[in-house]
């Protein structure tokens, strides 16, 4: 097994939990880090024994040799940066959203397929012990016709936590309630039901000084006939309350929930399957909503590199769930139905 070799751009909050990670891991490690306040950069370097640090990512790329680079940076310029990471030669594995635009999304897909690197998008949720049952249970045909899925997020973000920067809470550079904090979970509609047909949503700005939405509600109509709903709000008295997913089906219902889809709460099905036994055994506890995926969505990115595994989310995966963000916003703004794809 090759020894990979990792950068990281971007060592704010997420950071951490990609530090963490790959120290995990066998066969990898990271062996430099930027941050344009340098100050960030020498913390984590400090705490995680980085040994070499930058504020020009540019620079970074010119002077390590790496296999792969972490974009952890504002999502706004996640494709700027791992475009050029491309052009090195260098494979890119970016955090949600890949971009704030489908025209840069689909710009780095193609810088990424031109210079032959992978293109890696981080979706951790789906590896949550209980989103993995849910999935089994929808490969195996348990449900029968699935009727419904829903998302419900509702967390609370204070206006002191978009203050920490510029960028937060801007169109440009961050997105809101759907695009940023409620990415993984329109994710997780689109892996376990299927591609959508069309999307209606209301959006609006009730409780902070931003330029984006802190609160969504939307309706989808998926090509298979299940209809969808979403809830999401920024602004849930005291503290953050839901995450959760329920799909309802012919044979069966499940909700996995927990403050970040890491707890079933209802799994009911008409026929029994072994897997029913690890129900209770799947549960987590993580101390944040960014739960403990990050581990294993890695290790897949590191197989994925050694040639021992198909990566389990790439750009053109990670594209679909921006697109229904981006069709609801689409809708919210026009007060019509959207149909996809844009």
């Amino acid at each position: 097994m090759k020894n990979i070799k990792l950068g990281l751009i971007g060592c704010g909050r997420i950071s951490t939990k990609h530090f963490e990670a790959i120290e995990k891991i066998e066969n990898a490690e990271i062996i430099a880090c930027c941050d344009i306040i340098k100050q960030k950069a020498e913390e984590k370097a400090n705490q995680f024994n980085i040994k070499e640090i930058y504020e020009n990512y540019k620079e970074m790329l010119d002077n390590v040799k790496m296999d792969a680079v972490i974009i952890a940076t504002p999502s706004g310029i996640h494709p700027d940066i791992g475009i050029d990471v491309a052009k090195k030669k260098i494979n890119v594995i970016t955090e949600k959203p890949m971009a704030t635009s489908l025209d840069k999304a689909d710009k780095l897909i193609y810088a990424c397929d031109e210079n032959k690197v992978n293109l890696f998008v981080v979706k951790q949720n789906r590896l949550n012990p209980p989103i993995r049952l849910l999935k089994n249970a929808i490969d195996k045909g348990r449900f029968g016709r699935i009727y419904s899925g829903s998302i419900i997020v509702h967390w609370t973000r204070p206006q002191a936590y978009y203050d920490m920067a510029d960028w937060r809470g801007t169109w440009e550079f961050d997105g809101g309630a759907f695009l940023n904090q409620a990415s993984h979970y329109f994710d997780l509609l689109y892996w376990l039901i299927g591609p959508v047909e069309s999307v209606m949503a209301i959006t609006n700005t009730i409780a902070h000084t931003i330029e984006v939405e802190d609160q969504g509600v939307g309706i989808i109509k998926f090509r298979n006939g299940a209809l969808g709903s979403v809830d999401v709000s920024m602004n849930t008295y005291p503290k953050n309350l839901e995450g959760s997913i329920t799909i309802i089906g012919e044979k069966g219902t499940v909700k996995v929930g927990g403050i970040a889809v890491n707890k079933i709460e209802v799994w009911e099905f008409k026929d029994y399957n072994d897997d029913d036994k690890y129900v209770f055994e799947a549960d987590t506890n993580p101390l944040d909503v960014y739960g403990f995926g990050h581990l294993g969505y890695l290790k897949n990115v590191i197989d994925v590199l050694n040639g021992k595994a198909k990566a389990s989310t790439d750009g053109r995966s990670g594209r679909k769930s921006l697109e229904i963000i981006l069709a609801m916003y689409r809708s919210a703004k026009t007060g019509k139905i959207v149909n996809l794809p844009l």
